[in-house]
């Protein structure tokens, strides 16, 4: 614990001799063949989740788990079809709901490192879930600024924050009855883009048939539209916050809005944005991007 921020920090040496970028025919997600095991002991699979071998946690506190999206090496989240996108959302909704219960957790993170710019170790499509044994700093402050919100005049920070960017014809990417994606008007990073679930839910296994089904169409549009920006794979942190069923006040919990941030550090053709002594140092982000631009960009892609 960093006792000075009021966070948790994960330090896990073990992690240093984890595999790194191997060849294709090497890679521990592919499918098991004859004369060679892989982590998924089977000669196809549409969705795989297994626990990790180099976990970030150590073990009996919380854990983390591997998702894998497809068992063709070469394809993404992207190509995936909407009935296997609507399985990955399944297998995140069935871990939030199985890992939650497990007496040592607090709160399920699910997320997606994609490209050798982000720090992947492995370039088969894949996700990760981690049930951490505290709530992350990112929800915490969310929930603190849902119940200032509240205090300060009986304010619903979330229901506002949703009619605004519902209102923002110039931030709006795509949306359908169940989903709404637009670029925050504080966009962090130059190509952001936050998926809310309409009507809101506090966390993914509260989502309706009728948000599960509808996911898929338009997820699967707005990373199309990504890659379609720099004509090339955009490197993403794709995250999904949720509030825990416990730990955070009634409240914060009742007014919560699960959503989804996918988040890039490319700010233009062969360019990344890092981060530097603004943001690591005193945590005060800049972004070259303008936000409606950003909008208006993915919108023309799809």
């Amino acid at each position: 614990m960093d006792w000075l921020a009021g966070e948790w920090v994960l330090i896990s040496p073990a992690r240093q001799d984890r595999t790194l970028l191997p060849a294709g025919e090497q890679c521990p997600l592919c499918p098991s063949g004859p004369g060679r095991a892989t982590e998924i002991p089977a000669p196809g699979y549409d969705v795989a989740v297994f626990e990790n071998r180099f976990p970030a946690l150590p073990r009996g506190k919380g854990r983390c788990e591997v998702i894998c999206y497809a068992d063709e090496h070469e394809a993404s989240f992207a190509t995936l079809s909407e009935q296997r996108a609507r399985t990955v959302l399944a297998a995140w909704i069935d871990r939030t709901a199985v890992l939650s219960e497990l007496p040592d957790v607090w709160h399920v993170y699910c997320f997606e490192n994609r490209g050798e710019q982000i720090g992947v170790s492995l370039h088969h499509p894949h996700g990760q879930v981690y049930a951490l044994p505290f709530v992350s700093p990112r929800v915490v402050r969310l929930c603190d600024s849902i119940d200032s919100y509240a205090q300060r005049d009986g304010g619903d920070l979330f229901a506002d924050q949703i009619a605004a960017a519902a209102g923002a014809d110039d931030l709006i990417v795509a949306r359908n009855e169940h989903w709404l994606a637009c670029v925050p008007a504080a966009a962090r990073w130059p190509y952001q883009v936050r998926i809310y679930a309409l009507p809101r839910v506090p966390d993914l296994p509260s989502l309706s048939d009728a948000q599960r089904d509808a996911f898929g169409l338009l997820y699967l549009a707005v990373l199309r539209a990504l890659d379609a920006v720099f004509g090339s794979p955009l490197p993403y942190i794709a995250a999904w916050q949720q509030c825990p069923p416990g730990h955070v006040s009634r409240d914060a919990r009742a007014r919560f809005a699960l959503h989804l941030d996918v988040m890039s550090p490319q700010r233009a053709a062969g360019r990344l944005k890092y981060l530097a002594g603004t943001e690591s140092g005193a945590g005060v982000w800049s972004n070259d991007v303008l936000p409606e631009f950003a909008a208006r960009t993915i919108r023309e892609a799809i």
